[in-house]
């Protein structure tokens, strides 16, 4: 997909929505309005009890998503579910180590791989630790995708970017997901120029994106942009799945239009 958008000189609309919530039949309809919409890539959230990552939006669509039982294997059936009729789109996991521990790193490899999975984010998982899980992964061919951040030392940047699967995102600022206000482009664009100096895998931006405007200053040194929190929240008063989907659509789109226009 990266390859293909850098042939069109396009960049990258990754939408991150989380699994059951608004509710759990609006999943799939909502996936597929958001690549109609011009997504290119789709973050799935897993839901988990203790997001450490994720600002108070998420973290709140994470506990309605529990609520309804959105655990792993209703993760996996909407992903199968959506692949029956787009088998094209990049879909992501993004979520905490535990229950991938708990499943147990083949296992959760197989199914995910078996449902349709791409690749998996795991916040919690340090690098270090992840030979183990990226061997298990990749015999499933699904990438680890890895995290860089504002504080990433030189040194471990420089493994990141050896060990970097699909893409590595890149947190835009020290804090949570959802606090846009401490998003500043100008200073995370020069950092994005260094890692993309140094990564052959593409690198995309998240966290603090909230908007075009947002996403077409993050997109200027990045390959692409993440926007999470905000998609979420417009979701979050939809009465059904049908209104779900449209609402996803109708935030989405101008995010494709300003991208596609800075070309």
């Amino acid at each position: 997909m990266f390859s293909i958008l850098r042939a069109g000189n396009r960049k990258a609309l990754i939408p991150f929505v989380t699994a059951g919530d608004p509710s759990l039949e609006s999943l799939v309809p909502v996936m597929h309005a958001l690549v109609d919409a011009g997504a290119d890539v789709i973050e799935l959230g897993v839901p988990f009890s203790d997001p450490m990552a994720d600002g108070p939006t998420i973290q709140r669509s994470s506990e309605r998503a529990l609520a309804r039982g959105a655990g792993l294997s209703f993760v996996f059936d909407s992903v199968s579910a959506f692949r029956r009729t787009d088998a094209q789109t990049p879909v992501v996991l993004m979520g905490y180590l535990n229950p991938v521990e708990v499943r147990g790193a083949e296992a959760f490899a197989r199914d995910a791989a078996g449902a349709g999975v791409d690749g998996v984010l795991l916040v919690d998982l340090p690098p270090e630790e992840a030979g183990g899980f990226r061997e298990a992964f990749a015999a499933h061919g699904v990438a680890l995708v890895l995290l860089a951040s504002p504080t990433t030392t030189d040194a471990r940047l420089q493994a990141l970017c050896r060990q970097a699967q699909g893409y590595l995102y890149y947190v835009s600022f020290a804090g949570v997901t959802g606090a846009s206000a401490q998003l500043d482009p100008a200073v995370a664009s020069a950092r994005l120029r260094a890692i993309r100096s140094m990564s052959a895998a593409p690198v995309v931006a998240g966290f603090g994106i909230h908007d075009a405007a947002s996403a077409s200053a993050m997109a200027v040194d990045a390959d692409g942009v993440v926007v999470g929190s905000a998609l979420v929240a417009a979701m979050a008063e939809s009465t059904d799945a049908g209104d779900a989907a449209g609402r996803a659509a109708a935030f989405l789109a101008p995010l494709r239009a300003a991208l596609d226009r800075a070309g």
